[in-house]
């Protein structure tokens, strides 16, 4: 499933995905494959992502069912 929320949070603050990527120490491509949803990221991941964007993990990788 896509993160859409990822990508809107990423974009709302001007952020490439090569700048969120070098400020939580991945590879651009690791942040693709999140928003895409072909990775699932660690927790560790999830939570260093929603500093730099100052969203919640809820905001960002909870999917209601």
């Amino acid at each position: 499933m896509k993160n859409l929320k990822l990508k809107s949070a990423r974009a709302a603050l001007d952020l490439s995905q090569q700048q969120l990527a070098e400020k939580v120490g991945v590879s651009r491509q690791t942040i693709n494959a999140i928003e895409k949803g072909d990775y699932n990221p660690t927790i560790k991941l999830c939570v260093a992502i929603c500093k730099v964007l100052g969203k919640t993990l809820d905001d960002l990788f909870w999917n209601e069912l």
